[in-house]
């Protein structure tokens, strides 16, 4: 599934400059890493949150969200975001600090040691 290049350039712009931020292409979307977890994407015009399992009710109690789904499988602790739920400026910045606020919480990523072929 191709995803929505302007949603991905509304996410680069509002997400903040601390930390490392990468943005890598799986699961048919665009994925914004940050320091090393998965934090957020867009697949099609769907926002992808990281809300982690304890937030993942609250968050499908809101308007416009719905459970991510991968192959009939539905991870718990992502959700989709139809674009009415991250129209506004503040709609979007506040999704995007739910899920920064959970990769924060997470353990550090060690570096991944690629060997040469």
């Amino acid at each position: 599934m191709a995803y929505d290049e302007a949603v991905a350039a509304r996410i680069r712009s509002a997400l903040p400059a601390a930390g490392t931020v990468a943005e890598r292409r799986m699961m048919g979307a665009l994925c914004f890493m940050v320091d090393g977890h998965m934090c957020c994407g867009v697949t099609g015009s769907a926002l992808m949150i990281r809300v982690g399992q304890n937030g993942y009710a609250a968050a499908l109690a809101k308007p416009h969200v719905r459970p991510m789904d991968i192959g009939g499988r539905q991870p718990k602790g992502f959700v989709l975001v139809d674009p009415e739920g991250y129209r506004t400026k503040a709609a979007l910045q506040a999704w995007l600090r739910q899920a920064l606020a959970f990769t924060a919480e997470l353990a550090p990523k060690k570096p991944v040691r690629r060997s040469k072929v």
